[in-house]
């Protein structure tokens, strides 16, 4: 677990699972891959056997040692539902999760259907608990399946990662969604985002009442662009219910 980030919509993130293989045309570029291989072979290395898919069970509690709660990104290094990753060992994260109830934890994936299909038989006749948030990461309008399948999960916060934005995303459907992050490519070969893609994303957010969150413009490095969409920068929160201790208050929704 990383008690800082430098992802700017999350506090922390944690990964009881690392590595992934690529699903998309997303995945083309993966930063986490790029990171995890510069150190494939290094002995006793975190990442020695490099993107490869790899358990750490020795991290499954850690959340619950973290007293101060925290909004955390669940495996900012590869995808829960991995198709590799066995159901026990999902139900072992789910299980820490819902333990730790003082913090909100953020769940992203790109295996849609798959978390649809978990979420709703182990929360079945309900909903994931409200600290638990269930995403999807859209990169353009050729996956919009997987905003679909998010609608059809049993949770009760519902966000969108549309990163890397690498193409118009026209007619989404925001029924149902509390959050929305839109973000650029970075790093080697980092492929250009058109204004008007965000454009048209923000406008129907705001039209929506949804939450926008703009998080990069990208390029050479993830900070190269700035952040600033017509000349602001946009910082929305979803306007939910947030766990909150003596040292953080509650985020809400904010311009």
């Amino acid at each position: 677990m990383a008690d800082a980030t430098s992802i700017e919509w999350t506090d922390a993130t944690w990964n009881p699972v690392t590595g992934c293989t690529k699903i998309s045309a997303g995945c083309d570029h993966c930063y986490a891959e790029r990171f995890s291989e510069r150190f494939r072979g290094v002995k006793d290395h975190p990442f020695e056997h490099g993107f490869d898919l790899t358990f750490r069970p020795e991290r499954l509690k850690q959340p619950i040692a973290w007293r101060r709660p925290r909004m955390i990104f669940v495996n900012s290094m590869s995808d829960l539902f991995h198709k590799g990753v066995p159901r026990a060992f999902v139900d072992a994260v789910f299980d820490t999760m819902e333990q730790a109830d003082w913090h909100v934890f953020q769940v992203l994936t790109k295996r849609s259907s798959r978390m649809r299909t978990y979420v709703n038989a182990r929360y079945a006749g309900k909903s994931a608990p409200g600290h638990i948030w269930m995403g999807v990461s859209v990169e353009d309008g050729t996956r919009l399946s997987r905003v679909r399948h998010l609608g059809d999960t049993a949770a009760r916060v519902r966000f969108l990662s549309l990163e890397p934005l690498i193409g118009p995303i026209d007619g989404l459907d925001l029924n149902g969604i509390h959050w929305t992050i839109v973000g650029g490519e970075s790093g080697p070969g980092a492929r250009p985002m058109h204004p008007d893609w965000v454009r048209q994303i923000r406008n129907r957010c705001v039209a929506h009442g949804v939450p926008f969150f703009f998080k990069q413009w990208g390029g050479r490095t993830p900070k190269a662009g700035g952040r600033l969409l017509d000349d602001r920068e946009w910082n929305q929160l979803p306007d939910l219910p947030i766990a909150a201790g003596p040292e953080r208050p509650p985020r809400v929704a904010a311009v």
